[in-house]
């Protein structure tokens, strides 16, 4: 599985044609060589993520499970772990939804990190393809996430509904996508 996204150079603003992949082995030794340090020395909120067990006890042994990352020229610059069958919509109650467990920026790409950032759109395309595999199962485009605080801003940017934080979840913000802003948002496309 291949699908081509569009990311934005930080520096010129030039759109460049990046790969959304499934997650592999490649993907989880470039975050644990390339990526874990600059997290912790910058401090940020993801730093103890393990996307090794991620791949290995989660997507790899569960079928609701997927893994997937964006790669720029072999360099992995996102990543995304999705669940696609055990959520349920908190907007449309009984229906299902693609739940994001996990989706992160590469820290070149953060510009609380490096500003300006090498590459922007990373977590906006990681978004825009899990709302499209909610279309893919049936569920309308709905998703779900709880933010880490320092991401509240950017799902907010993303059209995400707040659903406020939920005691169950470490007080963690819920934020959704209802289905009538994405079918909206793809009328006007």
């Amino acid at each position: 599985m291949r699908t081509k996204v569009k990311l934005i150079h930080g520096t010129d603003g030039i759109t460049v044609e990046a790969d959304l992949v499934e997650l592999a082995q490649k993907h989880v030794i470039d975050y644990a060589g390339k990526w874990k340090e600059q997290l912790k020395l910058h401090g940020q909120e993801d730093k103890f993520w393990d996307w090794e067990f991620k791949l290995q006890s989660m997507i790899n042994k569960q079928p609701n499970r997927e893994g997937y990352a964006v790669e720029y020229e072999s360099d992995t610059q996102g990543l995304m772990l999705i669940e696609t069958q055990m959520h349920g919509s908190r907007l449309s109650e009984g229906k299902r939804l693609i739940y994001v467990d996990g989706i992160a920026s590469a820290p070149w790409n953060r510009e609380i990190i490096q500003s300006p950032p090498q590459f922007k759109g990373v977590g906006t395309a990681l978004l825009a393809f899990a709302r499209n595999r909610s279309i893919e199962l049936g569920y309308e485009g709905r998703v779900g996430l709880h933010s880490l605080p320092g991401a509240e801003e950017f799902y907010d940017r993303q059209g995400m509904i707040d659903l406020g934080e939920d005691e169950d979840y470490d007080d963690l913000v819920y934020f959704e996508y209802g289905v009538r802003r994405f079918l909206e948002e793809r009328s006007q496309g």
